[in-house]
């Protein structure tokens, strides 16, 4: 995407017009002597100079928006290579030189280019790299423009696809008529029968069901109606009663004389034709106890069992609401592990609790020899393994189900590309969820590849990422940062935008934030276990004194520090051991901040105590990281660390009981992509203080919910919520205030019930364009098999080697 030519015409004006002027603010980056600068670096460096008598005069000029703007920076000598985000999704690339004072605009390639130049030392045929460049196959097809419509990809869809359709001469009735004469239930026709066989047959009956049902009671159900109905062509599906049917009939009759995209939408959500979801998990330890905390398994899998939960009731809800009497299967798939530690992850079916008709399937990793592989493989390890499993998993999966899934959900790198594989052979509508992008998390990641290459194979993630995004027909996203960013940050998937791997592919055009595939779909807390401290009837009284124990009992095993004062707030923070979680910066935080440890204790639920209970390398040091803390700043009468992964229903007591000692949930992470931790505490009505970085800065209103820190600044957050102490302290409804607010906004926008929904409108909306439009895109479809084939295989292949 090319800049602004106001922007470039102002920016080469001023070159010309101060050259001492910009001549400085060249050479102050220049002066940095790194060939790489990040946003953060160029901004302070600008800022410094702007102290000086002479920068001063570069306030409010075109190279204080271009460096405002800046992104990233590649130092060459004279010259001097930015990238340039105006706003949001927005990009261009700028070549400058600080003695010819010249600057033009460049092709992606190029600024690509010398950022490989960089890394390879100017390496002989980096230029005759293979280039990815994905922006042709999409030409013609509907494209946002606006950054407030990121994310709401289905609205857009229905706006420009059902003005298109249905202006032309009855084109989109036609293929209306034929996507309701699809509709199959095992042997069961559905919607309708060969008795309707045009669309004036469709007007006809339409009518004469309408004069049929006027003088019918409302409740009067389908059974009683179905002679009558099927005569005229119609079969089960409509509702369950003759007040429903005559709805939704007259909203087809509806869009058949005037369609809007919003009675199109209405109409499609009711479609009788998602009656089995396959959900794909590879990775982990995926089971229902006994199993978070240990290396890969997580959020991913809270996220998954209370998703599958929600679907559940929804598709139920909607087939009783259409009159049909059919249980709903959802198969939650991923790896068996046959030497499972304890875990039940070595059973092939595992029913789902709290569901009637949910399982995991479990479907082992076979090696290159067939021979099933017995041990927990490390997520940046597995892809060696991913096409023979989506193998195996379609044969069993279409064993337990007795026929093809109406609809795949892919989590993770892993689970989307078995999901993209699953999709294109059996022709299903496909789900991503990426929960978190690799690419985002590691500085220079894509850039540094080969440096991290033994540890991560970013080589193979990266690639699979690519693949599944752009074969998705839709993806989830709980939050518009991870899609887009803000204005100051970059969002995950718009950092899939251009980027290179030197020595192995430049991606110029990879995914497109204004893509209508992208839907914000955010999840809840389960209600049942997440609820307010005050609802004194549902609480759960007996985990009491286990609680209080476990806050302010002696040091043992899995805990250290003994809580001096009992009657302070108690500080709470809840997650895995890891650099990204930031806890012990948390801690570290706690410790220097003199106002804080006077106001309240810290509670720190974590890892292992043990360090010799981890068998992971970055929680290892991180558990070592903790001790460390606590006897250098003398801890162990103000923090209480608990290493144990807590039950669910305990956990949801545990946040109310801090509640009702008025303290604070905080979770301090360096990123986090959504931040489920952070709805379980505020459905509780614990106030919450959370990262400023990714899913969170959504969620909270800052100081109506909630509080936003800045994990970078950790002395200015300690700060902060030693103020919110203070505060309460001196007036109580103050605290009432922040969990008044927190309790609002879970139940406004974060519920698994709205969620589960919303993703079923979405699979059937999209399902619905797929079967009527080119959504398929199958000339992207063959580029990206081709890409799989050339470069994904030989490298899953090579880790073997």
């Amino acid at each position: 995407m090319t800049l602004e030519r106001e922007f470039l015409e102002s920016l080469q004006r001023y070159f010309s017009e101060d050259r001492n002027t910009t001549h400085l603010a060249l050479h102050q980056l220049h002066d940095l002597g790194k060939p790489l600068l990040l946003r953060g670096e160029v901004q302070d460096a600008f800022a410094r100079l702007c102290e000086s008598t002479n920068g001063k005069r570069l306030v409010g000029t075109p190279v204080e928006r271009m460096l405002q703007a800046t992104q990233e920076a590649v130092v060459d000598t004279d010259w001097l290579y930015l990238a340039v985000r105006l706003r949001v999704g927005h990009w261009g690339y700028l070549r400058l030189n600080s003695n010819l004072m010249f600057v033009e605009e460049i092709p992606v390639s190029e600024f690509l280019y010398f950022k490989e130049r960089v890394v390879d030392h100017h390496e002989v045929g980096a230029e005759y790299i293979l280039e990815i460049d994905l922006e042709p196959f999409l030409r013609g097809f509907p494209k946002m423009h606006e950054t407030r419509s990121i994310g709401r990809g289905v609205e857009f869809l229905n706006r420009r696809l059902s003005s298109q359709l249905f202006e032309d001469s009855g084109k989109g009735n036609r293929l209306l008529l034929d996507f309701l004469r699809v509709h199959r239930y095992q042997q069961q026709t559905l919607m309708l029968n060969e008795a309707v066989d045009n669309v004036d047959s469709l007007r006809s009956a339409l009518r004469q069901a309408d004069e049929l049902l006027m003088p019918v009671p409302a409740d009067t159900p389908w059974e009683k109606l179905a002679p009558d109905l099927r005569a005229l062509g119609f079969e089960p599906g409509w509702g369950k009663d003759a007040e429903r049917i005559r709805s939704y009939m007259e909203l087809l009759l509806d869009i058949l004389e005037a369609p809007s995209p919003y009675s199109l939408e209405r109409f499609l959500q009711n479609i009788p034709m998602i009656f089995s979801i396959a959900i794909l998990s590879p990775h982990g330890w995926f089971g229902q106890s006994d199993v978070l905390g240990r290396p890969d398994t997580g959020g991913q899998v809270v996220y998954i069992l209370d998703q599958v939960r929600a679907l559940e009731r929804a598709m139920r809800r909607s087939l009783l609401e259409q009159g049909l009497d059919i249980d709903p299967r959802i198969l939650v798939v991923t790896r068996l592990i046959p030497e499972a530690d304890g875990t039940s992850c070595d059973q092939r079916i595992e029913p789902i609790a709290g569901t009637r008709n949910a399982r995991i399937l479990r479907v082992p990793f076979l090696d290159s020899n067939g021979q099933v592989v017995p041990h927990w493989i490390s997520r940046f390890e597995i892809w060696p393994y991913l096409e023979r499993f989506s193998r195996e998993v379609e044969r069993e999966m279409l064993v337990e189900l007795g026929d093809r899934p109406d609809f795949i959900i892919g989590n993770y790198s892993d689970g989307n590309l078995v999901a993209s594989l699953l999709s294109q052979r059996l022709g299903v509508t496909q789900c991503n969820i990426a929960h978190a992008l690799e690419k985002t998390k590691y500085l220079y990641s894509d850039l540094y590849w080969r440096e991290n290459e033994e540890h991560y194979h970013f080589s193979c993630q990266f690639t699979a990422d690519l693949i599944a995004m752009n074969t998705a027909d839709f993806i989830i996203n709980s939050t518009y940062q991870e899609i887009a960013g803000t204005g100051d940050s970059v969002g995950q998937y718009e950092a899939h935008g251009a980027y290179t791997m030197p020595g192995l592919y430049r991606v110029v055009h990879g995914i497109d934030v204004f893509d209508p595939k992208f839907n914000i779909v955010s999840p809840g807390a389960d209600e049942e276990i997440y609820f307010p401290y005050t609802d004194s009837d549902r609480r759960l009284v007996h985990y009491d004194e286990e609680i209080r124990e476990l806050l302010f009992g002696a040091d043992g095993s899995d805990r250290r520090g003994v809580l001096f004062d009992t009657d302070k707030p108690l500080l709470f923070t809840m997650a895995r051991l890891d650099k990204i979680k930031n806890i012990t910066g948390l801690v570290r935080w706690y410790s220097e901040c003199r106002e804080l440890r006077d106001e309240a204790n810290l509670v720190v639920v974590a890892g292992h105590v043990d360090p010799d209970r981890s068998s992971n390398e970055e929680e290892y040091e991180q558990i070592l990281e903790m001790h460390r803390l606590m006897d250098e700043y003398r801890l162990d009468g103000h923090v209480r660390w608990l290493g144990m992964y807590l039950d669910k229903s305990f956990a949801g007591e545990l946040y109310r009981a801090i509640a009702d000692f008025r303290g604070a949930f905080v979770q301090p992470a360096l990123f986090e992509a959504f931040g489920l931790t952070v709805i379980e505490a505020m459905s509780t009505g614990l106030p919450t203080f959370a990262t400023s970085f990714g899913g969170p800065l959504e969620i909270i209103e800052d100081d109506v919910s909630g509080f936003h820190i800045n994990p970078n600044h950790g002395a200015e957050a300690a700060r902060r919520i030693a103020g919110f102490l203070v505060r309460c302290r001196e007036d109580p409804a103050e605290w009432q205030r922040i969990s008044t607010g927190a309790l609002a906004r879970v139940s406004a926008r974060y519920t698994w019930k709205g969620y589960a929904e919303r993703l079923m409108t979405l699979s059937r909306v999209y399902g619905f364009w797929h079967y009527v439009t080119d959504l398929e895109r199958d000339e992207l479809r063959r580029y990206l098999e081709m890409f799989y084939s050339l470069q994904y295989r030989p490298l899953a292949r090579a880790m073997l080697d």
